[in-house]
This record gives structure tokens, sequence and C-alpha cells, in this order.
């Protein structure tokens, strides 16, 4: 509506040298993870299902490199990313998805159910959609607390059509929570293209009969999602409710690792990766700073190496102990 006050239209984010080495590194971890994951998958030593986040690493590094302390970060069960953003070391991850011990877990929650209170991050979860209601509770607890801090919840363009989500909206606009909704529009939800399945395909309109803006964004460039991030805590921490963020992104890989990802071709992929890639669109961007190749070669090894480490650990350390199948199910004891 013209009548209504909205944010200004995000610029992308005018990174210094080191946040840009930064944004770099965070991209390139997560996608050397996810790899590693995809490997890991294969030899047998990742059970259940495994989504991975390969391609649409710009999204998570640019909206939570401008989160605080304060705040909190919830998704779906496409979640390794997000919680290596969240500060929890790669070890800690790749463990619980081995289902290890010493998972951040105890290897009871696996790819999808991880969750760390500690670093805020409340979770991937398995329900589609099942974290916009949650996410919105978070970002009342923010509320409720005067703790100044806002929620970042995750969810795709194929849970943009739960009717939960609809439900999440009007409470939190009703209530003004400071909560950022993210729809990460990877185009396919679990395989069909987001125009086949949604009469509204700009997802970013889908607040509006509830008086949540929403603002289209690249989510293939790390600075345009920082930039976008930056509009959205200021609108949110000025109290004037939620927004909504559709982050337009593409996944290389299929919905999980169970999918053969028929339904687009070959071309199509190799097409986005070659225009459009976030951590080389970086890489060029630092290269224009007067960053070294080998340093960036010497970055790639380091990252190697940890995740390497990582995947060595998740092999070896003990599964759980049987007795672990009867904690944290109840909160006290009876």
């Amino acid at each position: 509506m013209p009548n209504r006050e909205r944010p200004n239209e995000p610029q992308p984010y005018k990174a210094s040298r080191d946040e840009l080495m930064q944004f770099y590194k965070d991209m390139l971890l997560i996608r050397r993870f996810e790899e590693k994951a995809g490997q890991l998958y294969g030899l047998g030593l990742i059970g259940g299902f495994c989504h991975l986040y390969i391609g649409q690493e710009a999204v998570a590094v640019g909206l939570q490199s401008a989160l605080s302390d304060k705040d909190s970060v919830i998704t779906g069960y496409r979640d390794h990313g997000h919680m290596l953003l969240c500060g929890i070391p790669p070890k800690d991850v790749m463990a619980e998805l081995t289902g290890r011990q010493a998972g951040i877990s105890k290897g009871k929650g696996g790819s999808m159910h991880m969750f760390s209170v500690e670093h805020k991050f409340y979770g991937g979860h398995g329900i589609v959609g099942a974290q916009v209601s949650l996410g919105t509770g978070l970002g009342f607890a923010h509320k409720y607390r005067g703790d100044g801090g806002v929620c970042l919840a995750y969810f795709g363009d194929g849970a943009a059509n739960q009717g939960q989500v609809y439900e999440s909206f009007n409470m939190a606009e009703l209530w003004k929570l400071p909560v950022i909704f993210v729809i990460e529009n990877n185009q396919y939800a679990m395989g069909t293209s987001v125009n086949r399945a949604s009469a509204e395909d700009q997802l970013y309109r889908r607040g509006e009969s509830f008086r949540i803006p929403g603002i289209q964004v690249d989510g293939m460039d790390v600075l345009a999602a920082r930039g976008a991030a930056e509009e959205a805590l200021a609108w949110v921490r000025a109290g004037k409710g939620p927004i909504i963020l559709e982050m337009k992104t593409y996944r290389y890989r299929g919905h999980s690792m169970s999918d053969p990802a028929k339904y687009r071709s070959r071309e199509e992929v190799q097409s986005v990766r070659d225009k459009s890639d976030p951590i080389e669109h970086v890489k060029k961007l630092l290269e224009a700073e007067g960053v070294k190749e080998d340093e960036l070669k010497k970055l790639e090894a380091e990252i190697r190496k940890t995740v390497g480490e990582a995947a060595d650990f998740a092999e070896s350390t003990p599964e759980p102990e049987p007795q672990e199948l009867y904690t944290d199910v109840l909160v006290e004891t009876y």
C-alpha cells in the first residue's frame, strides 16, 4: 500500500577487505563441509535424510553476519550451514551427522534435528514449516523478556504454502514481534518448481494481507544479503513488527541426498554455477582488492584440513550408550 510505511530499499553492503575475507571463508567452509557430508552419506556413515546447502551459502552467511549475540536462529532441515555460522565447531556438527555421542545433540538429532540453546540455534526442524510457528514464539520470548533480540526464522519456498505460516504471520504482526521471516527460495521446494506450486510466486508479497512488508533479495550475492539484513534488523529493532525477506537462491544438489533431481536439466544447474556462484563472486571481489591467489589457496587448504579433521573425528568417536535413549525425553525424572 502506498500510504503504509515501508522499510528502505536495501543497498549492497560495503564490506571491508577483512569482512570480504570472512564472508569468503564462511561460505567456503559451508561448501566443503557439505561436500564432505555428501561423501560420508554415500559411504553409509550418515543415515536417514541429509539435505545439503550447496549453492545457497550466501543467504545464511550474509544474514547471520549481521546478527548480535542477543539474536536467535531457527530453520528447517537444511540446517548444517546455519549451525556452523552460529559458532558451533564443525566436528560437533559432523559428529551429530554420524550419530555420535560427541555430536552437538549427543547423536540423537542427526542431520535434521540438531539444536543448541547455548549458541541460540533453536533447531533444524523436520516438519515442513513448523519452525515458522516456533520462530514466532522465539520472537515473542524476545519481546516478553525485553532482551532486544530478534529471531531469524528461515523456511523454504515449499513451506511458504503451509497454513501455519499464515497463522504465524498474523500473530507476529498483531503483536509486533521481532521476527525476520526468511524465505530461502531455491526455486524447487521438494521437486516442483515454485511457479507450478504457488499461485503468487513472488513470495516476498506473501505478508501483504497481514501488513507485513516484504523485500526480494538476490540470495546468490552475499553483499546483497547482508545489506538486506541491515534494513530488516533496523525495521524490526525499531519495534515496527516482522518483515519478510525472500532470498532468491538456488541449490546445486537435489532436495536431499536421495533425490536424483530429474525435474531440471544438468545444463540449468551448470548455467547457474557459471553465472551466479556466490563463492566465485566474492573471490573476484577479493582479487580486485589485491588478494593473491596464494593467499586464497592457503585458506582453502586450512578449510579442507578443518573439514577433514571433523570427518575423521565423526567417524572415530563412539556412538551413544544405550541408556542415552532415556535422557532428555522429559524435563524432570519421574
